[in-house]
């Protein structure tokens, strides 16, 4: 550390590891500024440092920004008022007073660089000085002075810039050491667990004395308008701690131990200690108790090691201790020039260390109680006691004084903790606590046979069931063998207590005495809770066989069940259930489940016994095959005896159909097997059904519904069947054989679009209708006059023999006028058609004087070359072509004519052609190729594909 701020040094124990360096370490702060005087007084707080030196003048300095140091000085010279003697600086390094050699006394704000006199304390040599526990900033408010005549001053000290206006509001006299030595050290605090308390301590060289009482004030202050500790010092009656053969040339003083700010012992971090240091060395306790004084400790002078004189190599009489101060866990002291640390709770020396020279004196050892950090001054050097993991060891000490909790919170890493738990379960065991030996035993590394042999021996089943499980927290994922035999043997454990808990409940026995039987029976019920939570929390660690097994040892149903249930094994629960025809608990679990293969194993048996609950079940689950469930269904079918509205089976079938989305054909199989093997007689159910499903195709097997609706007779479901297969000659026939006359009608006229076939249908049921018993004509013709397809004479083979012809005079004359108008019609249609043959005629003689009109120059539309050069054709388009152009390009895209057109060519080159045979074949290769122009027929639509531009043209004309 430097005191220029120079970032480029750094501590040597900031470059090594903490675990290798020891625990305090002196170094020398380089100071990188020149001082002509020495220094005769320092304080430091809050990473500030305040020295005094011999020339009056006072050096302010902060730590974190050492490059700025303030210089001031006194308001008159040394001569008037005298040398600085002492300094004070509160813990936040807000406030600061001066003693000087002549009395006078001064106080420094932070904000200020001009110190103001105390007037009111002129001629008070202060001590030493009890700063506010409240660390105001403001204002110092309430404080203590400890006199050098043994007085205890009272003040309250403001900053001010009024002329006329004192710094102190007030200065009390509050106590006085009755023995009137000088008040060399004084603090006052407050108790964490009762803020309305303040405690005191008032040092001299012999006495240490105790205050514990209400301030007056002290919970919401004065504001500096009376004393608030005069009425505490006169009401409560001190303690007192005294030293025989005190001497006043004997350094003392009192200090207080740092806290980290925020911090409380709960988080880690010790309690508030004092120390006092007199002639017979140092005295220290703990802060926390209203009674300190009962658990103080004293570190004689002769606990700290004699150097040995450099005259003869033979030791002197050790000198009092210079200086002393508190770490956290440590006391501080300057014995001979050498730092030595004291271990407060081990009273053992873990650091010494040479610092001064020969016969160097201090000013003091000091501690920053924000900051945490230990400062030695003399009169021209500053030391850093630089604490380096000064915790490391507090665990052993603990450890060694049985202090487990402790101990384990300053614990550091696996090991350390484990050395702490070890010893902490070994302690418990032999005090017979095995409950919470095994919890801690839980946590080491001690040997797991080692444990459970001891709790076995003494037959603590309850203490070797928590150690199992928390040694079963311990184990990896990977090891599973350990994991199983822990839980199966957890398992046996547990089924043996709540056994013995039953055993004692059935015989009214006492477990231990002054336990009842509620006692047992609440913790029946606590162990059974304990055993469904581990079972929830480690059941991927049980092996069900063996769990299955070790539970039904003993008899436990209700565990059995709940494990089954956790570890979702439905199997074993239902089977369980369904073998003891306990159905309602097995529905219970059933519905609970949404494997399938569950519901496919026991569907038929709980079909048979509870149909109603488990198609409930079924109709809530949307993951299942209901083809699978088929068996089940026709079995309840042929066992159950109900109707079709209360047949299950019915019911199911159903609503899959509706509100499947694509239920297969067996499906609708069974659901018609079930409603045509119904000893109902009524087929309204089947129809209903039949009815509603599409007919082409239908989602059933069409064949298989025939021949069920057959063999038990369900005639009109058969004729559905029929005209939905759309053999509907076979639907009409099977009505007429029943004498379903009205059915037979309906399905007649279903073919629609054939009347062919439906006057044959008609005509099937106009004979049955006819000859039917005690069918009057007149109804009959009545009955058929539904369908316009029939005519009389249709109607007159089926008449009898001898029928009167009145019975359908109006029918036969209506007949009659029909033909007549039909033959009219007839005749106007043969007209119009002579009339369009005439026409045809005309527009075909027209043709032979068609004629078009060729422009000269103009050209051949394949070959551009002038049209009139050669033989051409001309098409009504107006397009013309050379007839040799015409015919090589119709021969190149001819297609099946093509070989036609070569071989009527071949024939012309012949020369032995007669001249009618050559005009014959001319004219008809000219009609092939003339067929049509290729610019605008169908030769251009075959060619769409062809490019405008050849790639010859490419090449030659279209070049840029």
């Amino acid at each position: 550390m430097t005191l220029d701020g120079s970032s480029s040094y750094v501590a040597p124990h900031l470059m090594k590891p903490l675990d290798t360096l020891p625990i305090f370490d002196v170094e020398r702060v380089q100071l990188q500024f020149q001082i002509a005087a020495d220094f005769v007084a320092a304080q430091v707080a809050n990473n500030v440092l305040i020295l005094a030196l011999s020339t009056g003048r006072i050096l302010r300095i902060d730590l974190d920004t050492p490059e700025d140091i303030d210089d001031i000085d006194l308001p008159k010279k040394s001569s008037e008022i005298g040398l600085i003697r002492r300094m004070f600086l509160d813990p936040s390094a807000s406030h600061l007073i001066i003693s000087t050699t002549l009395g006078e006394n001064y106080y420094l704000h932070t904000q200020s660089r001009q110190p103001k006199a105390l007037s009111r304390l002129k001629g008070v040599s202060i001590e030493s000085v009890a700063w506010n526990p409240s660390l105001p900033t403001a204002s110092t408010r309430e404080i203590l002075l400890g006199a050098s005549d043994g007085n205890v001053y009272e003040t309250y000290i403001e900053p001010s810039t009024e002329f006329y206006r004192r710094e102190e509001k007030y200065v009390t006299a509050v106590y006085k050491v009755p023995d009137s030595s000088p008040v060399i050290g004084i603090c006052t605090e407050s108790l964490p667990s009762k803020p309305d308390l303040r405690r005191v301590l008032v040092a001299t060289y012999g006495k240490l004395v105790h205050f514990l009482g209400r301030a007056g004030g002290a919970k919401h202050g004065r504001e500096g308008g009376g004393s608030i500790y005069a009425d505490l010092f006169q009401r409560e009656t001190p303690r007192l701690h005294e030293v025989p053969q005190s001497s006043g040339s004997a350094p003392s003083s009192l200090v207080i131990s740092p806290s980290t700010s925020g911090s409380s012992q709960s988080e880690g971090h010790p309690e508030k200690e004092f120390a006092w240091l007199s002639a017979h060395g140092i005295y220290h306790g703990n802060l926390s108790s209203e009674a300190p004084f009962d658990t103080a400790k004293m570190v004689p002078r002769s606990k700290f090691p004699a150097t040995e004189s450099a005259r003869g190599g033979r030791k002197l009489i050790q000198d009092p201790i210079s200086a002393m101060t508190l770490s956290q866990w440590h006391v501080l002291a300057l014995v001979e020039g050498r730092v030595i640390a004291i271990n407060r709770l081990s009273g053992e020396i873990v650091h010494d260390q040479a610092v001064l020279e020969p016969r160097q004196s201090a000013l003091g050892l000091l501690t920053d109680l924000m900051q945490n950090t230990y400062w030695l001054f003399t009169s021209h050097e500053i030391f850093e006691v630089v604490a380096n993991d000064e915790d490391r060891d507090v665990w052993k000490v603990f450890l060694g004084e049985r202090k487990f909790d402790e101990a384990l919170r300053y614990a550091r890493g696996h090991a350390q903790r484990d050395t702490v738990l070890t010893a902490s379960g070994d302690t418990l065991a032999q005090e017979g606590r095995f409950l919470d030996a095994a919890k801690v035993w839980g946590k080491s590394s001690k040997g797991f046979e080692e444990v459970c042999l001891t709790m076995v021996d003494n037959k603590e089943y309850d203490a070797l069931r928590k150690y199992l499980l928390s040694q079963l927290l311990t184990y990896k994922k990977a090891s599973v063998m350990q994991r199983i035999m822990v839980a199966s043997w957890l398992v046996e454990i547990f089924m043996s207590k709540l056994n013995s808990l039953d055993d004692n409940i059935a015989t009214k026995a006492e477990l231990t005495e002054g336990a009842t039987t509620d006692d047992i029976q609440d913790q029946l019920g606590s162990i059974r809770a304990e055993f469904q939570e581990f079972v929830n929390k480690h059941k991927a660690d049980l092996d069900k066989k063996t769990v299955y097994d070790i539970i039904s040892s003993h008899g436990r149903e209700e565990e059995l069940l709940f494990f089954a249930t956790v570890t979702n094994d439905y199997n074993y629960v239902l089977s369980y259930w369904i073998q003891r025809e306990k159905w309602s608990e097995a529905l219970n679990v059933l519905q609970r489940q949404s494997e399938p293969d569950v519901f496919y194993k026991y569907s038929s048996v709980l079909m048979t016994h509870t149909a109603t609950g488990l198609i409930e079940i079924l109709m809530r689950q949307t993951n299942l095959d209901p083809e699978r469930l088929i068996p089940a269904l026709l079995n309840y079918n042929k066992t159950a005896s109900v109707s079709l509205n209360q047949n299950q089976a019915v019911r199911y079938l159903n609503f899959i159909i509706v509100n499947h989305p694509n239920p297969s054909a067996a499906v609708h199989n069974t659901l018609i097997s079930i409603h045509a093997s119904s000893p109902s007689g009524s087929e309204a159910g089947l129809l209903t059904y039949l009815q509603s499903q599409p007919s082409s195709p239908p989602p059933y097997d069409a064949d298989f519904a025939l021949r069920l609706c057959i063999q038990h007779k369900r005639v009109q479901s058969c004729i559905h069947i029929y005209s939905a297969m759309g053999q509907y000659l076979q639907a009409v026939e099977l009505a007429l054989e029943h004498d379903d006359i009205e059915l037979a009608a309906i399905v007649a006229d279903r073919p629609e679009g054939n009347d062919k076939l439906r006057k044959k249908l008609w005509l099937l049921v106009a004979e049955k209708k006819i000859r039917q018993p005690g069918t009057g004509i007149k109804d009959a013709i009545e009955f058929l006059r539904r369908c316009q397809l029939l005519r009389i004479e249709d109607l007159i083979p089926f008449f009898p023999d001898f029928v009167v012809i009145d019975d359908f005079k109006n029918e036969i004359c209506t007949a009659l006028e029909d033909y007549s108008r039909h033959i009219d019609a007839l005749r106007q249609e043969m007209d119009n058609s002579a009339q369009t043959a005439r026409q045809i005629r005309g527009e075909i003689a027209g043709l032979d004087t068609r004629y078009a009109i060729v422009e000269p120059g103009e050209k051949c539309w394949i070959c551009s070359l002038p049209l009139l050069s050669r033989q051409f054709f001309v098409f009504p388009c107006q397009h013309a072509f050379h007839s040799d152009c015409l015919g090589k390009e119709v021969l190149a895209g001819a297609g099946g004519k093509k070989r036609h057109i070569r071989d009527l060519q071949a024939q012309l080159s012949n020369g032995n052609l007669s001249t009618p045979r050559r005009e014959e074949i001319v004219k008809e290769l000219d009609g092939l190729v003339a067929e049509a122009c290729i610019l605008c027929g169908d030769h251009a639509i075959k060619n769409i594909d062809k490019p405008f531009i050849t790639a010859a043209e490419t090449e030659n004309d279209w070049t840029l």
